[in-house]
């Protein structure tokens, strides 16, 4: 990182003065000329320095300003075509670093003539030291995972249950932390069809240890009224096929359970009632334990991706397919998309709360949680 501000400050003092004064917070003014290092230079606005931060918010405001601000400049540098930008720290280089590259990423891979192909990914995490088990229809159904299966019934493309395992060190005896992710590649809603408005959108249901599969409708697709029975022997009635989600995520956290971990979180676009809980605000979550959602929380106000924990009290329900001590459902149905909510995201699938979780486990990792 290159500090700007240090190698011309008096300069851009005078040039903002006499080209329309103070920049307000999260805006950015485009200087021409500057110097021959640096002809094209971007400033941006911080905002008052004293609102650091504010434990109505749950987050760290400075942070998250920076964020703002830096992805701002990278917008305005980014129509002026130019093939590289240095960014200024700001007084911390990862909130930075963060604004920067969420702000100029683009996923172009598609727009390539070469059409990826699954091993190029399984690869890449191999290469990463990252195992790559993918499960068939067969060991799914040995397993009795009738529920996972009953969603994939109406389609051609055979379901693949895919489990990815990481371990930072040598200690094969360390109880894991299991992520768990609805894997619908397509939603159609099957027999219980969507209405066909956004429905392109419907194959960004992803995430985590993950059951693949897609949900159509078809002459053996699953119908309402349906009953199928659970890999932990539950037996479940089917009133709506649209309501896929818990029906994977059910076989899923209990193949997850028996591998005992220290804690579980899974993710899921479960409810349209959350978008209109929390719209995209936060996720919204659910969890048995307060030492889980302590740390979540933590990790939440770090990255600026916020969550919310909702109710999980006996008077709506029984949780009957997690038996982990430490559990975590997170709906991120509010938060999958983003318009122009958050100003350093692209427009489209936003992949939060990815960081929120990235900051979760290194939490745990560095032994700085109660789990």
């Amino acid at each position: 990182m290159l500090n700007l501000l240090k190698y011309c400050s008096q300069c851009f003092e005078l040039l903002l003065l006499n080209s329309g004064g103070p920049l307000k917070a999260g805006k950015s003014r485009v200087l021409y000329g500057v110097s021959e290092v640096f002809p094209i230079v971007a400033l941006v606005g911080l905002g008052k320095q004293e609102n650091k931060s504010n434990p109505l918010e749950e987050r760290d405001e400075a942070k998250e300003a920076i964020r703002t601000a830096i992805a701002a400049g990278c917008h305005s540098l980014g129509e002026t075509n130019i093939s590289k930008i240095l960014v200024d720290s700001c007084g911390d280089g990862e909130a930075a670093a963060e604004g920067a590259h969420l702000a100029v990423f683009k996923y172009q891979d598609l727009k390539s003539k070469k059409k990826p192909i699954p091993t190029e990914a399984v690869n890449c995490l191999e290469g990463l030291g990252v195992e790559v088990l993918t499960r068939s229809y067969d060991w799914a159904k040995q397993r009795n995972m009738n529920a996972f299966l009953s969603v994939t019934r109406g389609s051609a493309e055979p379901p693949v249950f895919l489990e990815l395992s990481y371990r930072g060190n040598d200690l094969s005896d360390e109880k894991p932390l299991a992520i768990v992710g609805k894997g619908v590649t397509f939603d159609t809603g099957g027999i219980s069809l969507k209405p066909p408005a956004n429905m392109d959108k419907m194959r960004a249901d992803m995430g985590g240890f993950i059951p693949l599969c897609e949900n159509m409708p078809g002459s053996r697709a699953t119908k309402p009224g349906d009953v199928v029975v659970a890999s932990n022997g539950k037996s479940i009635q089917i009133d709506n096929t649209d309501a896929e989600g818990r029906l994977i995520l059910a076989d899923a956290l209990h193949y997850a359970s028996q591998h005992k971990p220290r804690a579980m979180i899974n993710m899921a676009t479960l409810t349209g009632a959350m978008a209109v809980a929390l719209g995209s605000g936060a996720v919204g979550v659910f969890s048995n334990s307060s030492a889980l959602w302590e740390v979540m929380h933590k990790a939440g106000t770090i990255s600026g991706d916020r969550v919310w924990r909702m109710p999980l009290w006996k008077h709506y329900s029984s949780q009957e397919f997690v038996t982990c001590d430490h559990w975590m459902h997170m709906d991120i149905a509010g938060v999958m998309e983003n318009k122009d909510e958050v100003p350093y995201l692209g427009k489209g699938m936003s992949g939060r709360p990815t960081r929120t979780v990235a900051h979760f486990a290194e939490l745990i990792a560095s032994g700085k949680s109660e789990l």
